[in-house]
């Protein structure tokens, strides 16, 4: 387990925290911290911020990714998923959200947008070489390995 330091910044002063709805829940809901309701039309993409900043040991990232409901039953979610929270980064966390549907979405204070998700990341080591390993697959790009 990892400790994760949050700052409610002023405009969400009156929001909860994120935090695990239940025991087994991988991502904390980020909720919306704007100052009036916010229309995202079809294949529009808005920034929406979340009112907190966080502190993540190093080693950690925050993944913002989109909530499965948001996306199945509205066609809203995270363009940049996942949208990566770097640990020495201090400023607010924000979801960049798309609407892939035919219809508005609108977005009302409090709502709970996009989910954040904890993990540890590794900073490799690079080496430049002149040749890589053979393997099986080799080369073989998208779709190559096939569908069944």
């Amino acid at each position: 387990m990892t400790l994760l330091k949050i700052k409610k910044l002023p405009h969400s002063a009156d929001l909860p925290l994120p935090k695990y709805e239940t025991s087994g829940s991988a991502g904390m809901d980020l909720l919306a911290a704007i100052d009036e309701d916010l229309v995202i039309k079809p294949g529009e993409v808005k920034l929406v911020k979340t009112g907190i900043s966080i502190a993540l040991e190093e080693g950690f990232e925050a993944q913002v990714r989109p909530r499965s409901g948001l996306a199945l039953k509205n066609g809203i979610t995270v363009l940049n998923s996942p949208g990566t929270v770097d640990s020495d980064y201090r400023g607010e966390v924000c979801a960049i959200l798309i609407n892939h549907s035919q219809v508005d979405f609108t977005i009302t204070r409090g709502m709970r947008i996009a989910q954040v998700v904890i993990a540890a990341c590794i900073q490799a080591q690079i080496v430049e070489v002149e040749e890589l390993d053979e393997t099986q697959r080799g080369s073989g790009g998208f779709g190559s390995t096939g569908t069944k």
